[in-house]
């Protein structure tokens, strides 16, 4: 294993209503090795889904501001320009969309969608190409490739469509995969089996991941680290099994309690109502100065008011942003 992706210092501002800017990303640093998977975990609103799309250099319309470093096999992603950015996605570096329907085209049979991934990368043989794409829906579908592939996207389920996804973003074997909460908007059963995809081609392929969710459920026993971010910083970042286990930060001690138990956990039957996180954390709730989950944060202290806590090294890669950390 070596250092395949150096995220330094990425900053992400996005233009809002009134003519002001909002830092969607702060200060987000992080080292993805080769093969490694990193879980991102956060609410909706935090930064995952930016994150996402700016390492690939795929920023809004009202971006107005980005700064750092997003280093890539050594290669500054952030200074490269559209031809460079054009062969590294899909090609290096896949992004897979949280949602389906917006990624794939309506009126486009799911084979050929595959084989356009393909042919974008240098492949023009039709032998090699039917080959290929046979071969990807296969290992997605098994015995139904040959129909799937004939297939048009609303004649999927929601599970087959985002395998479609999965089978686009590793067609060209890509060294890392981007997936932006790829088991949303899907029953607890399928969830699993998409999980199980996931596995599959990191044991198999041995591809680097950036599995992002909103559920820590997830991540158990399939991510190497987790990072979970706040408001567009990073409040945790360290080893999978210790973040899950034994949370540092009150945000994601308080995230964690909020989600429901996952369906392979032991329920005795009974309704209970889950804790939430009082407030929110849209730009006009932050406050204007301190730390910025001290207005819902149960364990806040003067100090959180005044200014924004530094990320504190807890031993073993595991870092926190918290002032209950700080030497004394």
């Amino acid at each position: 294993m070596g250092l395949l992706l150096e995220v330094r210092d990425l900053r992400v501002a996005y233009r809002t209503g009134d003519g002001g800017t909002f830092r969607v990303l702060d200060e987000v640093s992080f080292m993805l090795e080769s093969g490694e998977v990193m879980g991102v975990l956060g609410e909706s609103g935090s930064g995952k889904s930016t994150l996402a799309t700016s390492l690939l250099g795929l920023f809004h319309a009202n971006a107005v501001a980005k700064s750092g470093g997003v280093l890539f096999e050594g290669r500054n992603l952030l200074q490269a320009g559209p031809g460079e950015l054009q062969k590294i996605r899909g090609k290096h570096i896949s992004l897979i969309f949280q949602e389906p329907s917006v990624a794939l085209h309506p009126t486009m049979r799911v084979g050929q969608q595959v084989r356009q991934v393909l042919a974008a990368h240098g492949m023009n043989a039709r032998k090699a190409l039917n080959q290929s794409v046979r071969e990807l829906l296969q290992t997605m579908f098994a015995e139904e490739a040959e129909r799937i592939g004939r297939s048009y996207p609303h004649q999927l389920s929601g599970g087959q469509r985002k395998r479609v996804l999965i089978a686009q973003a590793i067609a060209c074997r890509p060294s890392l995969v981007i997936a932006d909460e790829p088991t949303a908007s899907l029953d607890p059963t399928t969830q699993m089996e998409i999980l199980g995809v996931f596995r599959d081609l990191r044991r198999n392929l041995g591809i680097a991941m950036i599995f992002i969710t909103h559920n820590p459920a997830l991540l158990a026993g399939f991510a190497d680290r987790v990072l979970v971010l706040y408001a567009g910083r990073v409040v945790e970042l360290g080893p999978a099994e210790a973040v899950l286990a034994s949370p540092k930060h009150p945000y994601t001690r308080a995230l964690f309690r909020s989600i429901p138990p996952f369906p392979r956990e032991p329920h005795d039957g009974s309704k209970r109502k889950l804790p939430t996180i009082p407030g929110d954390s849209r730009p006009s709730s932050l406050p204007s100065a301190g730390c910025r989950f001290e207005p819902r944060c149960t364990e806040r202290m003067d100090v959180c008011k005044s200014r924004e806590p530094d990320l504190v090294n807890l031993g073993d890669r595991h870092t926190v942003s918290c002032f209950r950390y700080e030497a004394k």
